[in-house]
């Protein structure tokens, strides 16, 4: 088999907050910006792996979900539990200062984990984890 991750989802509440954080802060291009209003999905990804992106979407946009589902997502979001990504940079210091130079909140400094990681961690705008690991 030739399988490839092409494309991960991630739930946003504000949109352009969203934006701000993955392309300004991480440094992601936009592929593409659909919809209006809260109601935007946000295609963005690493300029030099155009085959790999990530869909920033509209938690409440599945027309099957029921009104208590759309409560538990926005309630888990809330607490930075519905969400995450693990990203993976050479240079942890220099993404780290990036990062939160952007004003983003952060969970954790860059570590050295017990379990031989490298890593720091951030909240995004809809309260998503995002951890960056160091690539050794």
């Amino acid at each position: 088999m030739d399988i490839t991750i092409h494309t991960c989802s991630l739930p946003h509440i504000d949109p352009d907050a969203s934006l701000a954080f993955y392309r300004d802060a991480l440094g992601f291009e936009v592929r593409s910006d659909v919809g209006q209003g809260t109601m935007r999905w946000i295609t963005v990804g690493p300029a030099d792996q155009p085959g790999t992106s990530i869909l920033l979407a509209p938690p409440a946009a599945d027309p099957g979900a029921t009104e208590d589902e759309r409560r538990a997502i926005t309630e888990m979001m809330a607490k930075g539990t519905y969400g995450w990504i693990l990203l993976a940079t050479r240079d942890l210091d220099t993404t780290f200062e990036k990062v939160q130079a952007g004003d983003a909140e952060v969970v954790q400094e860059p570590t050295e984990q017990p379990y031989g990681i490298r890593d720091c961690a951030f909240r995004d705008p809809a309260g998503n984890l995002v951890r960056i690991q160091e690539v050794r």
